[in-house]
């Protein structure tokens, strides 16, 4: 089962592939579609992308489905001894969105392959090349003097 961690307007979502998400109000008409680029994790059921950040390629596409409110909330605050009461309702705005598609990065398996041994050769130059730097310093340093 294909699913993402998506982040919009400060907050995480968990969408999966043809279910409907409901997410702070967006700017945009129903049935618009909306593409989420900023992707924290991509998953199709056996691997699993992690970004750091965000997964380079990702993206999970949706669709405007409508713009409801929220449940309400009641806002009540009260100061002990002193007759101040006052009640106040809340109902955020929110969007549903009905995820379509979740793109995963397209990395190519040889290139992949290239860079491994690209940096499996590099990082033995790097270290014999350590290992010489390192005995012509110790042989260029004085010997302390002794007592007799």
């Amino acid at each position: 089962m294909k699913y993402a961690i998506v982040e919009y307007s400060g907050k995480q979502y968990l969408a999966y592939e043809g279910s409907l998400i409901e997410m702070d109000r967006m700017s945009l008409e129903i049935g618009k579609p909306v593409v989420f680029k900023d992707v924290l994790l991509v998953s199709d059921g056996k691997k699993v992308d992690v970004g750091a950040p965000f997964v380079k390629g990702a993206s999970v596409k949706g669709k405007v489905q409508d713009h409801p409110k929220g449940k309400k909330i009641i806002v009540f605050k009260f100061r002990p001894k002193q007759r101040y009461r006052r009640t106040q309702g809340h109902r955020q705005l929110l969007t549903h969105v009905a995820i379509e598609s979740i793109g995963f990065p397209k990395a190519p398996e040889a290139e992949t392959k290239k860079k491994v041994a690209a940096k499996s050769k590099s990082s033995a130059t790097k270290s014999s090349a350590k290992r010489k730097a390192l005995t012509k310093v110790s042989d260029a340093k004085p010997k302390a003097p002794t007592k007799n």
